[in-house]
């Protein structure tokens, strides 16, 4: 999501323009009938001038309602609301946001036991950013500026270290000589001070007289709007201006030009910092290292280094969590996090790398926007995401798994020790379970991590299978020395079916056996145990899994593009073509024939002869509430929506930026939506929440409970706010770490994204807010997002992968709000491709609710009539633009479609919080009575002035006779 920026100012004047124009044209002719009348007589001169101008100020008062009353109304409402959160619910928010990061802060490595350290210790902590963490991400992901942030120093402090002054002084006073801003507000700076630099302050020399404890801050930003650059490729001159552009994304970076590294990129060390690094292990025998990233980095170099002795990765902490670092370095907290995604050595050879950035077609000049031409990005990597390949990978032989991964998926140390063991496997009904005892064999408490995969047999060139696949977990609660707790995982038989896309068209259990392990993570298994599948279940048309409301098959062939998908096949012997950077820069003829914008569609060529005029208009006598709990296909519904009328249907569909606009046919109350992955935070009045730590330190707990709390954090400073719909929580996978957004997505899981995201969403719930599960679906990279971005994939790792988180917030988290993705699906816009916001969402998954467009900019290709008819109900913008009203309302087929979008919109709003008896306004709002109120004291005022210029022109008639 975008925040409002000079592109919405500039497109509000727009709006208000015919409105502006009168009024300048009046006020034009207010002056020439002033000067006009200057050769008149002087009783009738004055009289005449009186009247041009009270004339004026009554036109000024017209057009000022006409505008505040029409194109502005909504954003008035936006604007005026006061909802404010309490302290006691800031408090517990504050709380929580700790509690997270207790529990998300990973412990990646501890040789000699080195943390904790002891309370009071002396420390010195290098990096410049120290001094300037990562608290979460840039764009809507951002904090609130209205509460206290904690700082990583400040963090330290609160637990009872001393920090070395000089050092954080050295710091603050070099940050000033630094270009810090780039585009969207990310700062893609490494600024780091030379060697140089230090000596010649004298840093080092007077560090070791403070302390022989030294710690190692790294950091990396990464937010909303461009992806993280994948080179620093120092060859064009001009990149190195401050404020110029750099990398592949064209993003903002500086650092000083004979510092650079053509072979590096933004996830490894710089070479200031590999330098000042160097100086930090001569000088110490003990290093810490922090990672202040939500992105995963290349950390090969730690083995480089002997005197690095514990590494800990901080992602984002947001408000308050630095407290918890502190908590964690001197062992108040005893860290149980894991990894949420892999760390690799190389994260040049990932599948991903050379199929992810920038990459635009040749051949559509045609259809470019602002001269730029539609651009592409091949999911050549099919299933293989994250650790799904590098398991897979190692079994097939294909590669060392221990020379390609750093740290595994799932994986993270403790304080304490602990003893896992796996019962026999419980089956009933398809379902399976497995308990396992967790045991603390150390020697302070502790939370552990239980985490059980499955192994499913595999036929070389059949379906595509990743040797790994996690099934479930679950997290104990805290174990004190000596103590126990059993914990049961479970899953069904359907959870291990793989999605068949060329053969059977569906979900497909091979029979055979499938190996269910319990690992401390994806790669280091404590125990097994074998489940044995005697025939093949195919899910298809007469056979739908049990939680969908019809089969699966086929609905994206038409994204497939001609690419070659990476394949288990052979060893993964066609790694080197399917991974390849791409050399065709051409659509097909056949794919383009496919291809329409804004400059293309016309909704006449899709309108059906057969479909018959909705009513309108009716005077049925129901208002929405009587609606509150009803079904959604209860019969009531149809006699509410035929008093709709036309106005209030586009209106509603037009205007649904941050809000859901009120409708007087069926009573309908106006909604407030804000935006904010780890917060609540709205744009029109300033009002923001306590910010959480970014997504990514939320996953790493393992622990659906906080989760939960979470969502329900959110959702109780949202009603307090008075805010019924949230802008998250947001599950695209990490399908590459240079993705921009990864802070606020997930996981490169989709199982651990959709349990997190599902109990934030059952969470927010509980509070009568309605989450709008986002961005639906495939939107994994930030470059060319509004570009006009086709997205080629198989269907299988789009179901596999990339609906998975969304499919379990449906199904299992209950949501009823939908936001959906910028990028293409082959070459269907996401924001309006029936195949998967009906076939997909609704017919198969069973969702019931709305489901809105990501921010509204038109950017060439939205268009709300082309939408409506596709599934995507509502246009997220909060004023008029050349497209995101419905351009045909005449068609019975459109207008079918602005019904049915309304009845999904209503039926999110009715059932939240909005329509508790003590939220409830369908009345004027305060703004409205207001307003009122001026324009009867301003009406009285001009009739005053108009019989007072009457009073004074006889006088002055009289006067003249």
């Amino acid at each position: 999501m975008l925040a409002i920026n000079i592109d919405d100012v500039i497109n509000v004047l727009n709006t208000c323009k015919p409105y502006l124009i009168a009024l300048a044209v009046i006020l034009a002719a207010a002056i020439i009938i002033t000067v006009a009348v200057m050769k008149m007589p002087k009783p009738k001169k004055k009289f005449v001038r009186a009247q041009s101008w009270i004339a004026f100020l009554l036109s000024l008062v017209v057009i000022v309602n006409m505008i505040c009353w029409g194109p502005m109304s909504s954003m008035i409402s936006l604007a005026t609301g006061n909802g404010t959160i309490t302290e006691e619910t800031s408090a517990e928010a504050t709380e929580l946001c700790e509690d997270i990061a207790d529990e998300g802060i990973v412990l990646l490595q501890n040789e000699d036991n080195m943390l904790p350290l002891a309370g009071g210790t002396k420390i010195n902590v290098f990096g410049w950013s120290s001094t300037n963490p990562v608290y979460g991400g840039t764009g809507s992901g951002s904090l609130s500026d209205a509460y206290p942030t904690v700082s990583l120093l400040e963090g330290l402090e609160n637990a009872g270290f001393e920090v070395n002054q000089d050092l954080v002084d050295f710091y603050k006073d070099f940050r000033e000589t630094r270009p810090t801003v780039g585009m969207w507000g990310q700062d893609w700076t490494i600024p780091e001070p030379t060697v140089e630099e230090y000596d010649k302050a004298g840093i080092f020399e007077s560090a070791k007289a403070f302390s022989d404890t030294a710690v190692v801050v790294i950091a990396r930003s990464g937010g909303e709007g461009a992806d993280l650059p994948t080179s620093l490729d120092p060859a064009v001159e001009d990149n190195f201006q401050d404020g110029g552009t750099f990398g592949s994304s064209g993003l903002r970076y500086s650092d000083q030009k004979d510092d650079l590294d053509a072979s590096k990129h933004y996830l490894e060390l710089s070479n200031r910092e590999q330098a000042m690094l160097d100086r930090v292990t001569a000088d110490y025998e003990n290093v810490i290292l922090i990672v202040n990233a939500a992105n995963t980095m290349e950390l090969g170099f730690v083995e480089d280094y002997s005197q690095i002795k514990s590494v800990i990765w901080c992602p984002g902490t947001g408000q308050s969590g630095f407290n918890s670092l502190g908590k964690i370095l001197n062992g108040e907290v005893n860290p149980s996090a894991k990894t949420s995604d892999t760390f690799v050595r190389d994260l040049t050879a990932t599948p991903t790398y050379n199929n992810f950035g920038n990459f635009t077609y040749d051949n559509m000049d045609e259809f470019a926007v602002d001269g730029v031409n539609p651009n592409f990005v091949n999911y050549t990597d099919g299933i293989y995401v994250g650790y799904r390949f590098y398991e897979t990978a190692a079994e097939e032989g294909f590669l060392n798994y221990e020379e390609a991964v750093q740290y595994p998926f799932g994986y993270g140390l403790s304080y304490t020790q602990f003893k896992q063991e796996m019962g026999e496997l419980n089956v009933n009904n398809g379902t399976i379970s497995v308990d396992v005892t967790v045991t603390n064999t150390g020697s302070v408490a502790g939370k552990d991590v239980v985490e059980v995969y499955y192994n499913p047999p595999y036929t070389n060139g059949g379906i595509e299978k990743a040797s790994v696949n996690l099934a479930g977990f679950a997290k104990t609660q805290m174990l004190e020395p000596g103590a126990s707790e059993t914990v049961t995982v479970t899953f069904t038989e359907e959870d291990m079916a793989s999605y068949d896309d060329k053969n059977a068209k569906a979900y497909v259990l091979e029979a055979g056996d499938y190996e269910i392990s319990l690992r401390t993570d994806s790669h280091t298994v404590v125990d097994t145990n074998t489940y044995t599948i005697d025939e093949t279940v195919t899910y298809g048309e007469d056979n739908a899994r049990s939680t969908d409301e019809t089969a699966a098959t086929n609905q994206l062939d038409f994204a497939n593009g001609d690419i070659t998908y990476l394949s288990r096949a052979d060893g993964f012997a066609n790694y080197a073509e399917a991974t390849a950077a791409p050399t065709n820069f051409t659509m097909s003829d056949e794919d383009k024939a496919t291809f329409m914008n804004n400059s293309n569609y016309n909704p006449e060529d899709y309108n059906d002869d057969a479909d018959e005029m909705p009513t309108t208009g009716a005077k049925n006598g129901l208002e929405l509430a009587d609606l509150r709990g009803a079904d959604y296909d209860d019969e009531q519904w149809e006699e509410l929506l035929d008093q709709l009328t036309i106005s209030d249907m586009d209106t509603m569909i037009a205007l649904g930026g941050y809000q859901t606009v009120a409708a007087g046919s069926v009573g309908k109350a106006q909604t407030v939506d804000c935006d904010g992955p780890a917060s609540i935070n709205n744009n029109f009045t300033g009002t923001g929440s306590i910010g959480f730590p970014a997504g990514v330190m939320i996953a790493n707990t393992w622990n659906v409970e906080i989760a939960d709390a979470f969502g329900q954090s959110i959702g109780k400073m949202a009603d307090e706010m008075g805010v019924s719909g949230w802008y998250a929580p947001a599950m695209n996978m990490h399908r590459s770490a240079f993705a921009g957004r990864n802070f606020e997505y997930y996981s490169e899981d989709p199982l651990l994204s959709g349990a997190i995201a599902a109990n934030a969403v059952i969470g927010a719930e509980k509070e009568g807010v309605y989450a709008y599960i986002k961005h639906f679906a495939l939107n994994d990279q930030e470059t060319n997002r509004t570009n006009q971005l086709c997205t080629w994939f198989n269907e299988q790792s789009a179901r596999e992968i990339y609906l998975k988180p969304f499919e379990m917030c449906v199904k299992t988290g209950g949501a009823k709000a939908v936001m959906t993705a910028f990028n293409f699906y082959g070459t269907t816009p996401a924001q309006a491709c029936s195949e998967v916001l009906n076939n997909i969402l609704r017919d198969e998954w069973g969702f019931e609710g709305f489901a809105l467009t990501d921010y509204y900019g038109v950017y060439g290709y939205q268009d709300a009539d082309r939408m409506i008819r596709n599934g995507n109900d509502c246009m997220l913008v909060a004023y008029d633009t050349e497209t995101n009203h419905v351009s045909d309302t005449e068609s019975a087929t459109s207008v079918k479609a602005m019904r049915q979008a309304c009845k999904n919109i209503m039926y999110t709003v009715v059932n939240s919080r909005a329509y508790d008896a003590e939220n409830l306004q369908t009345g004027l709002m305060t703004w409205q009575i207001t307003a009122i109120v001026i324009d009867v004291i301003l009406a009285a005022g001009l009739i005053a002035l108009e019989i007072l210029a009457i009073k004074k022109l006889k006088k002055r008639n009289t006067m003249a006779e």
